[in-house]
């Protein structure tokens, strides 16, 4: 009877471990989370020359200037397009109606969609410069 009991104690002190470190690791994986720089673009399945060089110039600023951080998961650049239903609950987090190059950090955001459209295909090394400033006051 007591080696049950014993066995009981045990198996139990088992299953508190495991359920509070897993609490822990979901803190951790927040705290991470919050601690990365997303850069977004938001656009619809037709796109025109400039939406489509937005998207391509924007990557390729965040691709060369952060190459490390990239690889390592801390900075990172992904596009969604708004007709698809997986893009709708970012969307509506970030309070996205239309096309949006933004560049996020835990509960800041920096809205680049102006300055995207202006230099994209005219200036993509100013686009550069800008995502660059933003990624930076965010660090």
């Amino acid at each position: 009877m007591m080696k049950k009991i014993m066995t009981l104690c045990f198996a139990l002190v088992m299953l508190m471990g495991s359920l509070s470190s897993g609490a822990q690791t979901t803190k951790k994986q927040a705290k991470i989370a919050a601690q990365k720089v997303y850069v977004y673009y938001f656009h619809f399945t037709r796109r025109c020359h400039t939406c489509q060089s937005v998207e391509a110039e924007s990557k390729k600023a965040v691709e060369t200037l952060y190459p490390s951080q990239v690889k390592k998961g801390i900075i990172a650049f992904t596009a969604f397009n708004l007709d698809d239903e997986s893009s709708k609950s970012l969307a509506e987090k970030l309070k996205v109606a239309g096309q949006s190059l933004l560049v996020v950090k835990g509960d800041k955001q920096i809205d680049l969609t102006g300055k995207g459209f202006m230099y994209a295909t005219t200036n993509p090394e100013k686009l550069k410069e800008e995502i660059k400033n933003a990624i930076e006051s965010l660090k």
